[in-house]
């Protein structure tokens, strides 16, 4: 426990100090390379004010990971007892940086075409389906993924053959594509992800589904959530962009196959569940009766357009996702 405790606390300083001061440094760098967001036509009205707003900003969360595992590394070398990087946390950590290179490019496609659309769906898509076929395989022939599906809130898990690569599939790019959603407002995608990240930090103190990885997870996205805030938070100086949506989606759900319970993430990812719920709704009832049910989609923009202030949106979702987080918990009891 002492040496799950050290890793946590350690990674947490490295990535918050480093994605901080990265960040600081990317801002300048970035309005001087004229990397501003810009803001559709059909979103709210006062988000005009943010036009121009450097993104991108994932390349720090990207460069504080990189960080953080490198001293694991030195660290491992130094005192087995601090050896972390496993497998399946280098399976985790290369599938978000893979779907953060797929974010990367899609900023950079916007600001050619000079817009707010880069690359086409079904493009990023079948990118993000690529990653997780790999990482599946990946998981698969390193032994730290079987076909047996934990089911949450007891100790049941249930052989389901190639349907469970079916599964994981649908939940990789799913949650991926759900944390890109939520990434609408200052500092709602990282607020969020950030409580993820203590969620895991806690869960590295499991005897049988934690261990040091879990524990070198938690306490960098943590970190690095906390150091893009102090930048990110409203008014934010930065945005992640899709770089550091899409690669906070691979470490979101990514986390969820490393404590060998993927459906956990629709309990503690269930904001972002939400997010991407009500986009489809909003879709489907458009196209089937004409009408809208909400203001605006994803539901962020609907409470904007509500009166809602920004900071009030991502207390309150910060909220929920700290108590599915204490329910997820909960429901991993059974393998703890």
């Amino acid at each position: 426990m002492k040496t799950e405790l050290l890793i946590i606390i350690c990674t947490f300083i490295i990535s918050f100090a480093s994605c901080a001061l990265i960040t600081r440094f990317l801002i300048p760098k970035l309005k001087s390379l004229k990397m501003g967001q810009k803001i559709l036509e059909i979103g709210p009205r006062w988000h005009k004010g943010k036009e121009g707003t450097p993104t991108m900003g994932g390349i720090a969360m990207i460069i504080s990971l990189c960080l953080c595992v490198l001293a694991a590394v030195v660290a491992g070398l130094i005192s087995e007892d601090l050896r972390s990087v496993s497998s399946r946390a280098a399976l985790v950590f290369g599938y978000a940086m893979l779907n953060g290179l797929i974010g990367m490019i899609d900023d950079r496609v916007k600001m050619l075409k000079k817009q707010n659309e880069g690359l086409t769906a079904p493009q990023k898509y079948a990118l993000q389906f690529v990653c997780a076929v790999l990482f599946i395989l990946g998981m698969r022939l390193t032994g730290n993924m079987t076909t047996s599906l934990h089911i949450p809130f007891t100790s049941l898990s249930f052989d389901i053959g190639f349907f469970y690569s079916i599964i994981a599939a649908l939940l990789l790019t799913g949650v991926v594509n759900a944390v890109n959603l939520t990434d609408g407002i200052d500092g709602l995608a990282s607020s969020n992800v950030l409580l993820v990240g203590v969620f895991f930090a806690v869960i590295a103190f499991s005897s049988k589904i934690g261990g040091n990885d879990v524990a070198l997870l938690g306490g960098t996205v943590a970190g690095m959530c906390g150091g893009f805030l102090v930048y990110n938070f409203y008014p934010a100086k930065i945005f992640m962009g899709d770089t550091g949506s899409l690669f906070l989606g691979g470490l979101v759900v990514g986390g969820a196959f490393m404590i060998n319970s993927p459906l956990t993430v629709i309990l503690f990812g269930l904001w972002f569940i939400i997010e991407t719920a009500s986009v489809i709704l909003q879709v489907l009832s458009f196209k089937l009766t004409g009408k809208r049910i909400f203001k605006m989609a994803p539901i962020h923009h609907h409470f904007e357009m509500c009166g809602w202030s920004e900071i009030k949106i991502v207390t309150v979702s910060s909220i929920i996702t700290a108590v599915m987080c204490a329910v997820s918990y909960l429901a991993l009891r059974g393998t703890l």
